[in-house]
């Protein structure tokens, strides 16, 4: 489908934060204005998509109104922005279900990420719908009716976050919130035309949001663009004390850290990991996806998938289900009518699961863990198909536990192993269908993942909901993850006395290049071992050679310590023109030194020694 083409998700008023903040501004619009349209529209698409447990109403909207009274679009970030919430979070007055009517209860206090995006100027407009207690991928499983897709009335709008991603899609909020265990964050996302964001486990706030997994729960952002989830997570990804499973968020993945990617390396699975049970199309728009991230700078690299699918069948064939368990166990045993046959089926075997058990599947994972480590540390990232195909909502039926299974085939480990990941769109099916991508990292790799997403919404130009993510100009800084580029120019070189310092921290060589024609070289006095010094100057320089190395960012402050003077690190100009952290000498260094850039690099030095003592 070509950009220009009309399409369903051209609908209703733009919501994106960028044009809100434009209208209210100008004065166009007001929020109360624009929340009660926005409630309007809500209440005549919920029999249809069933999209809302709760809509709130005048009474109970009115407090996050009259707070904005007096205020402007100036003075707080997300002033005046609708935003819609699972309703297994908690919103201080309203009832939280989890989509089980004897399960409900009135928190007197909202979710801590609820607060935060309140207290940033942001609307509630309602809860959403989900497949019960947050279990299942598909949106069916609610007695407040089931989610059809956006798009096509006989597929699934996915789940188990399934009305938030319909609340952004069907154009009734800026964004939604969700929660993603086994890719409930993901899975809508990618069936509705969204991004998904499941950010590393602890960076967001779970306190005051029903578990489904305690361990493994992760709140969502749905988002139309990855620049917005950028914005978003930067606001509210805080330490908080409210909840024990809680991270503090790394300085490397910080809001500075979204911008342009440079050129990486992306992990794709192996052809015989790869499932599409039986889509025809599925192939092809993986491939057309891949051959949109060599055009925005990746380099795909084929990976053994095989150790990430393994993990992934613990979360629902291990003990983990035992844990879903400790949620919903008393309400079975008190009142088993009251849960949906289905997730009855999914937790009839959590009563008998064992210590044992638990300890086995863990060692497991563990093994799994650290070959899936070991894979990530050669890529940047990895990129897998969302979903391997959409099923309909007639196959669900028929096959519902089967089908629901298909749809997690490349999400379910995610959270077991600990990564971060965006599900970003990337095309449509021939019937007009999303379909979509995700992009997953290391943990604290957020906000550079979004980066990511960003440069491939804006190189595809699809439509989305509120815009075209492709008219927004690149970021002008360049895109940063937990990893620090390093240039070397001598004895850290591989293979040379130093280059330990940088192997021990688990340092992996990224390319051998040159500088630009700006630098001089020069043998320092002293040693051992010998040392070069590299020092810009305005005349007289030369292409000096180099390698770029990269290494974990927090190992970066103790390799920084142990750099002698007249050493140290500054920002090197590559001979492409780009500008990396390396190896820098201080003007007076080079006191006593021999000037060395007529031989263009130190192993040539080096072997210029050894042929003169020979």
């Amino acid at each position: 489908m070509k950009a220009h083409e009309s399409h369903p998700f051209d609908l209703g008023p733009d919501l994106s934060l960028d044009a809100l903040r434009s209208a209210y501004r100008a004065g166009t619009i007001s929020p109360r204005m624009l929340i009660a349209g926005l409630l309007e529209r809500a209440k005549e698409l919920n029999p249809e998509y069933r999209l809302f447990i709760h809509i709130l109403d005048d009474n109970e909207i009115e407090p996050y109104l009259a707070a904005l009274d007096g205020k402007s679009a100036d003075s707080l970030p997300l002033y005046g922005v609708p935003f819609a919430i699972k309703d297994n979070i908690d919103l201080a007055g309203i009832p939280t279900t989890a989509a089980c009517p004897a399960f409900a209860y009135t928190p007197e206090q909202s979710a801590t990420l609820v607060a935060q995006l309140i207290a940033l100027g942001a609307i509630p407009i309602g809860k959403t719908n989900l497949d019960q207690f947050a279990t299942g991928l598909n949106g069916t499983r609610s007695p407040y009716g089931e989610c059809r897709n956006s798009v096509l009335a006989d597929y699934p709008s996915g789940g188990s976050s399934a009305g938030s991603s319909l609340a952004v899609a069907l154009g009734v909020a800026s964004f939604a919130l969700g929660t993603d265990t086994a890719g409930s964050g993901r899975v809508p996302a990618a069936l509705n035309n969204l991004v998904g964001t499941k950010p590393s486990r602890g960076l967001l706030s779970t306190a005051g949001v029903v578990p489904a997994c305690r361990t493994l729960d992760c709140v969502t952002y749905f988002t139309a663009s990855a620049r917005e989830a950028s914005e978003l997570l930067a606001l509210t990804a805080r330490f908080d004390p409210r909840d024990e499973y809680s991270r503090c968020n790394p300085a490397w993945n910080h809001a500075a850290a979204f911008g342009t990617p440079a050129r990486f390396r992306v992990g794709v699975p192996r052809a015989e990991d790869l499932a599409f049970f039986g889509c025809n199309e599925g192939p092809a728009l993986f491939c057309a996806a891949i051959e949109a991230i060599r055009a925005i700078g990746g380099e795909p690299v084929e990976v053994d998938f095989s150790p990430f699918l393994q993990a992934a069948r613990l979360l629902y064939e291990g003990p983990w289900v035992a844990e879903r368990y400790t949620v919903v166990g008393p309400l079975l045993e008190r009142d088993p009518e009251a849960v949906l046959p289905v997730i009855r089926a999914v937790l009839a075997k959590a009563p008998g699961a064992t210590a044992v058990e638990a300890f086995t599947a863990q060692y497991r994972l563990q093994g799994f863990k650290a070959q899936c480590d070991a894979l990530m540390a050669g890529v940047d990232c990895m990129l897998t198909p969302t979903i391997g195909r959409p099923v309909t909502l007639a196959e669900l039926h028929a096959e519902p536990v089967l089908r629901n299974s298909e749809l997690g085939y490349y999400t379910n480990f995610m959270n077991l192993l600990d990564y971060a990941a965006v599900a970003v769109p990337s095309g449509f099916m021939r019937n007009g269908l999303p379909w979509g991508v995700t992009l997953f990292g290391r943990a604290f790799t957020d906000q550079y993942l979004l980066s990511l997403s960003d440069a491939l919404q804006r190189h595809l130009a699809l439509p989305t909901v509120g815009g075209h993510p492709a008219r927004s100009a690149a970021p002008s800084a360049r895109a940063q993850h937990d990893r620090a580029r390093i240039v070397v120019c001598g004895a850290h070189l591989e293979g040379l006395p130093l280059n330990w310092q940088l192997t021990s921290r688990t340092a992996r060589l990224v390319e051998r290049t040159v500088s630009s024609p700006h630098y001089k070289l020069y043998a320092l006095a002293g040693g051992p071992p010998r040392r070069p010094g590299m020092l810009r100057v305005a005349e007289g320089g030369a292409a000096i050679e180099i390698e770029v190395w990269e290494l974990p960012s927090s190992e970066l402050g103790s390799f920084l310590t142990g750099i002698p003077a007249p050493l140290g690190l500054g920002k090197v100009e590559l001979g492409d023109g780009r500008w990396e952290t390396g190896f820098i000498c201080e003007p007076c260094g080079i006191e006593g030194a021999s000037d060395i850039t007529a031989l263009g690099g130190w192993r040539a030095y080096l072997e210029h020694l050894r042929t003169q003592n020979s």
